[in-house]
């Protein structure tokens, strides 16, 4: 229940709205208040969320992934509570029990030889670090990367990434990227060459649209990443940790990449956490000779491990992969049931576990679809590299109940959206 009066929350909604146009970003709260979320967040459990004027969203959005195991859940509060009273943020002089601890467990989870983590505070830092260390291993310059891709908005990051509207004001950005169309092995095998430190893909392209690659997509990229002595960068920012009904993607696909990208989920919705990892050799080579050779004031605090290691330990004591494995069906099935009822509208569902993508013929509609679903109380997610469409990837531990919820609100959200639609023409 929220805490203020009608009086209040108006009071407190200005007050929010006009510091955002004064000192944060006034296209955003323009935006927001235009669609009818002005109204400041206030508090969350599970997969719910709560406005300060105590209305109630299924959250569809997670965070983008960051809420995998919702809303402040027990474990994880617990252990940063506990590692906030001993030492917060770190001394650069000492070992890190927390650290070491994540870090070992992590090596002992994810697939194949990927032995060292450098903790971070975020996706995107991730990938600068796991660019820089193939660099450094190989001795190239090189990278591809997917047409569509999303592996953040750091220089590094964005000349990896995929629209242009995002990195065209930047421009010039890193240097010896090229890219490919994502899922089809032989523009990427034409694309290698001597100079190629590394490949890196998302196993499904989030921002891109949830493109699913083919089957074999991958497995084909690590071959010919082998023929050419390429490393193969594996981001697995947004599905890693159970998204896709195995803990990682990698793991799905059967391939193991020599560095991978982690992040979101990866801090169990309570703390930011980022990492790469990598095998020892190339570890060898990016830390050997020098162990500040790539350093971080606060990735890898104590509090962040903390949030780490609780947030793994509850994904696999709670089987939270086998649990998205288990409501693909009802998720992805109740979806690509609407999408049949409107075929005018809605041109195809894609996804995998509990990540799912709309595509709207229009993109107008997809928008206005997400607003609506949005006063119904379900919040849904635009996908930055193709607006047409909505993305939904709620927490790990929603119920079947809340996904029929979810179907019925957006249901309910396209009907709506075409009344609209209607009364303008």
């Amino acid at each position: 229940m929220t805490p203020f009066t009608p009086e209040e929350v108006e009071r407190i909604t200005d007050d929010v709205i006009e510091k955002y146009r004064r000192h944060v970003n006034p296209g955003v709260a323009n935006l927001l208040k235009f669609a009818g979320f002005g109204v400041p967040e206030w508090e969350g459990e599970g997969a719910v969320v709560r406005d300060i004027a105590g209305k109630e969203y299924l959250d569809f959005v997670g965070g983008y992934g960051v809420f995998a195991l919702g809303y402040r859940h027990p474990r994880v509060v617990q252990a940063v509570a506990e590692q906030l009273h001993r030492l917060p943020l770190k001394t650069h002089y000492f070992l890190s029990r927390p650290v070491a601890d994540l870090c070992a467990l992590l090596a002992e989870v994810t697939p194949g030889r990927l032995e060292y983590a450098f903790l971070c505070n975020s996706g995107t830092e991730a990938v600068e670090g796991a660019l820089k260390a193939a660099r450094v291993f190989t001795g190239r310059p090189g990278f591809i990367s997917a047409a569509g891709a999303f592996h953040g908005k750091t220089f590094g990051g964005l000349s990896a990434s995929g629209r242009d509207v995002y990195k065209e004001p930047f421009q010039p950005l890193v240097p010896g990227f090229r890219q490919v169309p994502f899922g089809e092995i032989e523009p990427l095998r034409a694309a290698l060459s001597d100079d190629t430190a590394a490949v890196i893909l998302e196993a499904i392209q989030g921002e891109g649209g949830v493109r699913v690659p083919p089957e074999d997509y991958l497995r084909q990229v690590r071959r010919a990443c082998d023929e050419k002595g390429v490393l193969l960068i594996l981001d697995e920012v947004r599905t890693g940790f159970g998204r896709l009904g195995r803990l990682f993607a990698a793991d799905v696909y059967g391939i193991e990449p020599d560095l991978i990208c982690l992040g979101k989920a990866l801090g169990g919705g309570v703390m930011p956490v980022g990492a790469f990892m990598a095998r020892a050799e190339i570890w060898e080579a990016m830390f050997g000779e020098n162990p500040y050779l790539h350093s971080s004031t606060f990735g890898g605090n104590p509090l962040a491990a903390a949030a780490g290691l609780a947030a793994v330990r509850a994904t696999l004591e709670e089987r939270l992969p086998e649990r998205a494995a288990a409501l693909e069906p009802r998720f992805l099935g109740g979806l690509r049931a609407i999408s049949a009822q409107h075929p005018d509208v809605l041109k195809e569902v894609r996804g995998r576990g509990l990540l799912a993508g709309i595509e709207f013929h229009d993109p107008d509609v997809a928008k206005l679809a997400i607003t609506t679903a949005g006063h119904r109380g379900l919040l849904a997610a635009y996908s930055l590299n193709n607006p047409c469409v909505v993305r939904l990837e709620p927490p790990l531990i929603v119920t079947e109940a809340q996904i029929d919820q979810a179907l019925e609100s957006l249901a309910g959200a396209i009907r709506d959206s075409l009344e609209v639609l209607a009364e303008l023409e």
